[in-house]
């Protein structure tokens, strides 16, 4: 499928993972926006910016009403909430659901009626719903709720195809912060996994674009995990 004079809105994502979907569909032939609490930090050459705030309504309707027609949303934001639930704070809960769950539902609202003929969504969930972690609990109820807000949204806004990606553990400069122990961690995953490497930002970036492409495939959560949910 060409991907020429095809509108893709890209909300959210501090990591590569947003950067490579942006670049890639570009040099395909896309017209990108990236919008973000942060746009001034995404410098890609080519791709228009603009404000948004997944915690913000009005916003998102505001980046729609700028936006005009689209073909394509994706949403890729986190606002991470980990450790004990002896220790959570209700409001670092209430942000993580609304990267995750509530804007991408204030997205899906206010761009509906904007999409063209064969316009699809693409929310992100991760493998963390399939494999919780001690002090991961927010992390894993709100990928797993996307995946179930895939479905829904589905059927609600049809014939608009809305599907999830979840991605397992990729270098996407998100690990970076581990340092000298990055390494280490990747190699033991990768050992684990059962596809045997870590992800990139291309597997991801391929996959996302696929769903987004692909006429009759809506509904579905594509893993992107190396197999990690399984090993």
């Amino acid at each position: 499928m060409s991907w020429e004079k095809k509108r893709l809105v890209i909300v959210g994502g501090g990591s590569g993972i947003a950067r490579r979907i942006a670049v890639d569909a570009a040099a395909a032939g896309a017209e990108v926006v990236f919008a973000g609490r942060n746009p001034a930090e995404f410098t890609e050459s080519g791709i228009r910016t603009e404000f948004a705030d997944l915690g913000d309504e009005s916003s998102l309707k505001a980046l729609a009403e700028k936006v005009g027609e689209l073909d394509y949303l994706i949403t890729l934001a986190a606002a991470p909430a980990n450790g004990p639930v002896t220790t959570l704070e209700r409001d670092a809960v209430t942000r993580a659901f609304d990267a995750k769950v509530i804007g991408p539902m204030m997205l899906a609202k206010h761009f509906a009626p904007r999409f063209r003929e064969g316009g699809a969504i693409v929310l992100f969930s991760g493998v963390a719903a399939w494999r919780p972690l001690p002090e991961r609990a927010v992390m894993a109820t709100t990928n797993g709720a996307v995946a179930f807000l895939a479905e829904a949204l589905a059927v609600d806004l049809a014939p608009v195809r809305v599907n999830a990606v979840s991605p397992g553990i990729v270098d996407s400069g998100a690990w970076d912060r581990l340092g000298a122990a990055k390494d280490e961690f990747f190699r033991r995953t990768a050992e684990t996994n059962p596809a045997r490497r870590i992800g990139t930002t291309a597997d991801v970036s391929a996959a996302t674009r696929s769903l987004l492409s692909n006429p009759f495939v809506t509904g579905t959560t594509l893993h992107v995990d190396g197999g990690a949910r399984l090993s």
